[in-house]
């Protein structure tokens, strides 16, 4: 289905409208003229509009203590906690995946790209961006249940996307995304290990992400970054990233070493996102900058340094601007955060490789979504006849949640976790084995790692071997 990017900056409008030129490959996807399905309204381009809202506000948390559920589970692996809905976010995990597509316009610049250095800027500025939507998100993604899918198609955008949960213990979730016109093929596999660590939980993305573009015949690896929430028994939450991501060319040999730098003591160095990437033989070919929640830039090597060097000795540099996108504590006494008051200093001669898009105004009352993330659950009448019978739309749960009903919500996640408790039960009983339905177990062929595998075939859309999960 289509969509409107709130992204600004104009380097993709292009390949919007070429992609929105293409075929339908659903019968429920947009036309050119007239309403969608009755009821929706097509701009002048032809590409339908989501929807800018969730149907109900979010639910207060206030009244609710996240240290009486994990006081108890200090130390441990929390997939096996069950967590009161409250502190859900109404899109299960694998719709979170999805969201690593909204910054797309870096995968198509990165296919135009000529010069691989170029290629590699845009593909490194897409892995930062993947974890930007994060920001502020503290609400937990649903645990998909096993067998659970997701699918989406944006013809403005140019790709679809379709992901599945293989493995319920541990949690794994498989994905596969290509572009429409046959220029990239995007996939992997998130193992998010999950821990408490007494004011905080810490979740390790393990599993490797994989972005080939055909055209120049040339595969990228990496893994994502690691995840912290902060101040989880008293306090604002709060989120970082930390930890190195390395992007590896296994074409040309090039690599791009990122350091999610953590938090530190006064906050100095918050989001904040430094690298480089370098060639086969080790050499620096640019320095990037900048910081996950806000934008990216690059420079040359001897520009970065030289710069460094001034600002040690004490040059005189241009204080950055303020911004309203700067992290700030609201409640000092209550919020252990550093307050931060700067944003990226530019250096001179910098290119800019990407930007984070704005918000809806009324974000921080739909859990702090993107306008993109807001779209990920939308139903639109006749959807139910395409779609598979496992895709997250459909969960009772996370439907009433979005709709505000909290207790149905409660009533019904349980239900889904007992249906699943039976089945378990009821295969180990008959000693039958699960078998996954998108995805097979394989071996990763750039890095020679165990990996999940696309086996084709789901947008010929043959559903009746779909297993029964809501």
């Amino acid at each position: 289905t289509g969509f409107d990017s709130d992204n600004s900056s104009g380097d993709f409008s292009e390949a919007n409208h070429k992609a929105a030129e293409m075929l339908d490959l659903d019968p429920h996807q947009s036309t050119r003229t007239g309403k969608h399905n009755g009821d929706t309204d097509i701009q002048e381009n032809g590409i339908k509009r989501h929807r800018t809202s969730l149907p109900a506000p979010m639910f207060s948390r206030s009244d609710f203590s996240v240290w009486s559920i994990l006081k108890k589970c200090i130390g441990l692996e929390l997939s096996k906690i069950t967590m009161p809905i409250v502190f859900n976010e109404p899109l299960s995990f694998l719709q979170r995946i999805t969201e690593y597509m909204e910054h797309i316009y870096l995968i198509n610049k990165a296919c135009s790209q000529a010069d691989p250095l170029e290629r590699m800027q845009a593909v490194a500025a897409f892995a930062v961006s993947a974890v930007a939507s994060q920001w502020e998100r503290t609400g937990k993604p649903f645990n998909p249940l096993l067998g659970e899918t997701y699918e989406l198609t944006r013809e403005d955008l140019g790709f679809r996307f379709i992901s599945e949960q293989v493995s319920h213990h541990p949690p794994i979730s498989a994905f596969y995304s290509e572009g429409l016109n046959k220029d990239f093929v995007f996939h992997g596999s998130i193992y998010p290990k999950l821990k408490f660590w007494g004011k905080s939980i810490e979740a390790e993305p393990r599993g490797t992400i994989t972005l080939e573009l055909l055209k120049h015949n040339e595969a990228y690896t990496w893994t994502n970054p690691t995840c912290c929430v902060h101040n989880v028994i008293i306090g604002k939450l709060w989120l970082e990233q930390y930890g190195t991501v390395e992007i590896v060319n296994h074409s040309t040999g090039d690599k791009c070493v990122l350091n999610f730098k953590p938090c530190g003591l006064f906050g100095k160095e918050l989001h904040k996102v430094e690298g480089y990437i370098q060639d086969k033989n080790k050499k620096k070919l640019c320095v990037i900058y900048g910081k996950w929640t806000e934008c990216l830039w690059c420079t040359d090597p001897t520009t970065y340094e030289a710069y460094k060097k001034n600002e040690k000795r004490g040059g005189e540099q241009k204080k950055p601007k303020q911004s309203e996108d700067v992290i700030k504590s609201e409640n000092d006494e209550a919020d252990d955060m550093p307050e931060v008051q700067d944003t990226v200093q530019f250096i001179p001669g910098s290119k800019l490789l990407w930007r984070i898009n704005c918000r809806p105004p009324n974000s921080s009352q739909m859990y702090n979504f993107t306008s993109f993330a807001v779209s990920l659950n939308e139903l639109e009448k006749g959807m139910e006849a395409i779609l598979a019978p496992t895709d997250c739309r459909l969960r009772p749960d996370i439907r009433n949640m979005e709709d505000g009903n909290m207790d149905l919500a409660s009533k019904e996640k349980e239900r889904l976790e007992e249906k699943q408790r039976a089945a378990r039960k009821e295969r180990a009983k008959d000693e039958v084995e699960w078998h996954t339905r998108w995805f097979h177990q394989g071996t990763n062929p750039y890095t020679g790692t165990p990996d999940w595998l696309y086996s084709g075939g789901y947008f010929d859309r043959n559903f009746s071997d779909c297993p029964d999960i809501y």
